[in-house]
């Protein structure tokens, strides 16, 4: 059937949201009709992909809309055209079928599809003969959307999407691009408002900030050499084995000579020795995804599939991940599917509709951070953010997820005041719908990626935050959310609030020490000391200890001490290992040029000791998450703020953990030691190696009839292990 005029029209002034059904092949009673629209073309043949003479098109509007009817079936085009001497090749997108098939319709429209990161987004495929780009794009409410990119003069006319009406994603195939080609999506909403041009929600790449495009480009690696790392961590349970975590703004943790960032291939080189030889787990990343602001350190992305063009192309993060698995350290990411920020290139009104948020600000604004709240009850964006979990295990090998901000979603008055939040059809203050996300974002990651661990932080009372988020029945609210660990808040706030106080004082505050074990083991803890403890006036941790500075040292080596002796596993922000003295900033390295002074450069060795008896010893691991690990040997001594435990595990040595948090040195001190016989001081934090006066108990002590006479170190914590 021949188009109307005003439909030829809307297509020549790229208003027509349907081209597919004008230009391209259209096969008829006499032959196949060919239309196309040639910018700058005089005179113009058509070809097969293999080449082939088909024959010539005719110009039929001077706005360059070519047409012709030739006796061949419909298949891909490319045309030469000729103007002015010059000719050049174009392959037609408009005589390509669809990528996306039923399957893909069903599954997208149900929230269930598992591997949406293989569909959506900018694909470097081979399709129907030719090789391109296949770019798609969920917009359900556009009334007509477009790629405009660095391959057709950011013209919105050149490649309108095809629309899958029924499920709202568009989709087209650009062949003769490949990668590194920079696009973004011309978005015009139903209302015919031309949206501010918007980044791939599903880019794998983007433009370094403050360029915010988009970027073809194939995520991840092929050659992986891991397996074996991968396989050990699919074996084992996390909550029995140590794992202690090296928290890094790859942005600062050092600098190229220029202030610069350091490359994923120049951090590889430099953090992955490093963490060997301290000794940690793993190493755990602030968000990496794309931000377009540096002070928010990642947490307000823009690009939650693109690994930050900040450190060079994604595949150099794969590089890194698969370098620190062959080295045996696992990588853990910040995620944050809590909120995205108001970036008009970013997901905002992203249709011209409040589509990944809610409309009401009473849902959908977060007051604390001036941004914006996933509709987690949307099925479509529940599954966009599904995914994201999904894909970094796939394509980037990830280890875990660390989630931020978990509270914020649990709760709809969540740093609200009374008529600022609107009730849950219960009445009550609980966000079900994120609830469901969280439980099925983790029944996935483990379900699919045997070995994967996710990591809560939480810092409310939710119950069962780590445990099993089975299938509920239907007929209730299910309230375990099935993450794998949780940071433990608690511990960090009273500790650290102790250690602040003057050690006169510590007497009157002993429960800032003890009470932790009353819900030591009601979830699977990770005890974080995080960059959160060292930002917007803060200080540092060495700067939080009480005292002079002979005794800030030695209450952050017994604190250190005392924390990987305590059951969780552990966290520490990068610097603080060397007992960094000035706030972190972003703008700037660590100071690294500290480590030349003894006393820091002892806190150092102190951190890669304990890192070394807490991955040796089973008693200091295996039951981080286990009570029958634990057994308090003096809990009441407020006195002298000395405090004693014993930590276990089937079928290993015993480690006594003895705490003296006051400067004064105790001689003759007794102690509850439950067999008789020698125990080895194994770790003393008042060491002269760690820059300690070096009293202690000359390597080891005998316990008769149940007690033994130590010598506790002023300002220290030793660790005692039963060598019979």
């Amino acid at each position: 059937m021949k188009p109307t005029e005003s439909a030829l029209e809307s297509l020549l002034l790229g208003t027509n949201a349907d081209p597919f059904s004008l230009l391209g092949t259209h096969a008829g009673p006499d032959g196949t009709h060919l239309r196309a629209i040639l910018p700058g073309a005089e005179t113009v043949e058509a070809f097969s992909l293999d080449g082939h003479w088909l024959g010539k098109l005719d110009k039929v509007d001077p706005r360059y809309l070519f047409e012709g009817r030739l006796r061949i079936k419909p298949q891909p085009i490319r045309y030469r055209c000729t103007a002015h001497g010059h000719d050049w090749l174009v392959t037609d997108p408009y005589t390509f079928g669809p990528v996306l098939g039923p399957v893909d319709d069903l599954l997208i429209a149900q929230g269930t599809h598992y591997r949406l990161f293989d569909k959506l987004g900018a694909h470097l495929i081979e399709h129907e003969g030719a090789h391109g780009v296949h770019f798609a794009v969920w917009a359900p409410n556009a009334r007509q959307v477009s790629v405009v990119g660095d391959f057709n003069d950011w013209d919105a006319k050149r490649h309108v999407m095809r629309a899958r009406a029924d499920i709202g994603v568009w989709e087209i195939f650009i062949p003769d691009i490949g990668d590194y080609r920079a696009y973004k999506y011309h978005v015009v909403g139903a209302d015919g408002m031309v949206q501010p041009l918007k980044a791939d929600p599903f880019a794998f790449m983007s433009e370094i900030r403050p360029d915010n495009a988009s970027v073809t480009a194939v995520p991840a690696k092929l050659d992986w050499g891991d397996k074996a790392h991968r396989e050990h961590w699919a074996t084992v349970d996390a909550r029995k084995v140590p794992v202690s975590i090296y928290e890094v703004h790859p942005g600062s943790w050092k600098r190229d000579r220029w202030n610069w960032f350091l490359d994923w291939d120049a951090l590889a080189d430099e953090l992955i020795p490093y963490v060997v030889e301290m000794g940690f787990t793993h190493i755990e990343f602030l968000p990496i995804s794309e931000h377009p602001y540096d002070p928010s350190w990642g947490y307000q992305t823009t690009g939650l599939y693109a690994p930050t063009s900040r450190f060079g192309e994604p595949a150099g993060f794969a590089r890194f991940v698969d370098g620190a698995h062959r080295a045996g350290i696992g990588v853990l990411l910040d995620w944050v599917p809590a909120h995205f920020p108001k970036d008009e290139h970013g997901l905002c009104r992203f249709d011209g509709t409040a589509l990944y948020e809610h409309a009401d600000p009473k849902l959908g604004q977060q007051p604390d951070w001036g941004t914006l709240i996933y509709n987690f009850g949307r099925r479509e964006v529940a599954s966009f953010l599904l995914n994201n979990a999904l894909f970094w295990a796939e394509r980037y090998h990830v280890d875990g997820l660390r989630v931020d901000a978990v509270a914020s979603m649990l709760y709809r008055d969540y740093s609200r005041k009374a008529g600022e939040w609107i009730a849950n059809q219960d009445g009550g203050r609980e966000n079900w719908e994120a609830v469901e996300f969280l439980r099925e974002v983790n029944r996935a990651v483990y379900r699919e990626h045997p070995g994967f661990m996710t990591i809560a932080e939480e810092s409310t009372a939710w119950p069962g935050v780590t445990q099993p988020a089975y299938e509920g029945d239907g007929k209730g609210r299910e309230t375990a959310l099935g993450f794998g660990f949780k940071w433990n808040m608690g511990f960090m706030h009273d500790t650290l609030r102790y250690m602040a106080r003057d050690s006169v004082h510590r007497k009157y505050h002993h429960e800032d020490l003890t009470f932790g074990l009353v819900y030591a083991f009601s979830e699977n803890y990770v005890l974080p000391l995080s960059h959160d403890e060292v930002v917007h006036g803060k200080g540092s941790l060495l700067g939080k200890m009480s005292g002079d500075d002979w005794q800030k040292f030695a209450n952050l080596r017994a604190y250190y001490a005392f924390m990987w002796a305590y059951p969780g596993k552990k966290l520490l922000f990068m610097g603080q290992e060397f007992a960094q003295r000035r706030e972190w900033s972003e703008e700037r390295a660590l100071d690294w040029d500290l480590r030349d002074a003894p006393a820091h450069e002892g806190v150092r060795n102190l951190v890669k000791d304990l890192n070394r008896l807490y991955r040796t010893k089973p008693a200091l691991h295996a039951g981080d998450c286990d009570p029958e690990g634990f057994e308090w040997l003096i809990v009441d001594d407020k006195e002298n703020c000395v405090f004693a435990w014993l930590r276990k595990a089937p079928g290993a040595k015993p480690v006594a953990v003895i705490a003296n948090m006051t400067p004064t040195m105790r001689v003759e001190y007794r102690i509850p030691l439950p067999i008789d016989g020698k125990w080895s001081e194994v770790l003393n934090s008042d060491s002269v190696h760690y820059g300690g006066t070096g009293k202690g108990n000359l390597g080891q002590v005998k316990a008769l009839d149940g007690q033994a006479t130590v010598t506790l170190p002023p300002l220290a914590t030793i660790m005692l292990e039963y060598a019979g």
